[in-house]
């Protein structure tokens, strides 16, 4: 199928021969790139549907008690906006520490605060600072965290790489278009006598211009095929390594099968904007020729 039979001799066309390695390249990058927007993206989705809408409750070392957390527990439960209330067992809470301090540091009799996870009722807001203030009457020195404070910043910053990516992407398909085009120049100056010949012979503009489209198809079928195959090994390889990670911050380095079949995007795009841009380049200098 990559040796299909033209009317002009690309074969022997030596401006061609780098036009599937510049395909390849753009969808090794441009692969890579739309991945990681999906990566970003689900971290994202992960923070807003795991993070945004609780608030956690810290009750020091030195102050928490088996009555205490409950009385605070009590008074949360009947707090306007409040949908659940989930205490913390001190062994949970000594597991979240783990990844970022280490076993041996945790299991070294590390104070650690006695912690309540609250559920906020979806489009209620509490203000954290009267929050603390009501809860600091039952237990001294009590902490209220509020996620969205920080995580919003979190998420703008996200949202900020993903855009980023897409630019990047959108900057690899205009490079994809120029190379087409400087190539599909190239062969039409290579091939003007040939092509003069075919239109006295009665060959139509449309004609002429298929033979290109389909010789920028093959030309960016195997680019593509390079380029995806390259960048599927990278990512799988990354996969592998990043499987040890364990981070509620992290995006994983994982795709859904939804996204792998979206992934596919990238060298049908390339494949696509080569065959159209040969085309319009060809019926354009065509146009002009007397």
């Amino acid at each position: 199928m990559f040796n299909q039979h033209s009317d002009l001799p690309f074969e022997r066309d030596q401006s061609t021969r780098f036009l599937p390695w510049i395909v390849a390249l753009m969808v090794f990058l441009g692969t890579l790139m739309f991945a990681a927007a999906l990566l970003v993206s689900d971290a994202v989705n992960n923070w807003d549907t795991t993070l945004t809408g609780r608030m956690t409750i810290q009750v020091p070392e030195y102050e928490k008690s088996t009555d205490d957390t409950q009385k605070l527990a009590e008074a949360l439960q009947a707090t306007k906006g409040v949908s659940s209330v989930r205490i913390i067992p001190d062994a949970e809470a000594r597991a979240l520490l783990i990844p970022w301090l280490g076993e041996g540091v945790v299991g070294s009799g590390l104070p650690v605060p006695s912690l309540i996870d609250i559920e906020i009722v979806p489009g209620s807001k509490i203000d954290p600072v009267l929050l603390q203030e009501r809860l600091a009457e039952i237990v001294p020195h009590v902490a209220v965290d509020d996620h969205r404070s920080w995580l919003s910043a979190l998420i703008t910053l996200a949202r900020s790489a993903e855009i980023l990516a897409f630019a990047i992407l959108a900057l690899i398909a205009s490079a994809a278009v120029l190379a087409v085009i400087f190539t599909t120049r190239s062969g039409l100056a290579v091939h003007a006598s040939v092509i003069e010949l075919l239109h006295q012979m009665g060959a139509r503009d449309a004609y002429i211009a298929s033979q290109f489209q389909i010789q920028a198809l093959m030309l960016a079928l195997r680019g593509g095929l390079v380029g995806a195959t390259a960048a599927t090994i990278i990512m799988l390889f990354f996969g592998w390594i990043g499987r040890g990670i364990e981070s509620a911050f992290l995006p994983t380095l994982s795709l859904s099968l939804m996204e792998w079949l979206l992934l596919l995007l990238v060298p049908a795009g390339a494949i696509v904007i080569a065959m159209l841009t040969a085309r319009l380049v060809v019926l354009r200098a065509l146009e002009r020729m007397p």
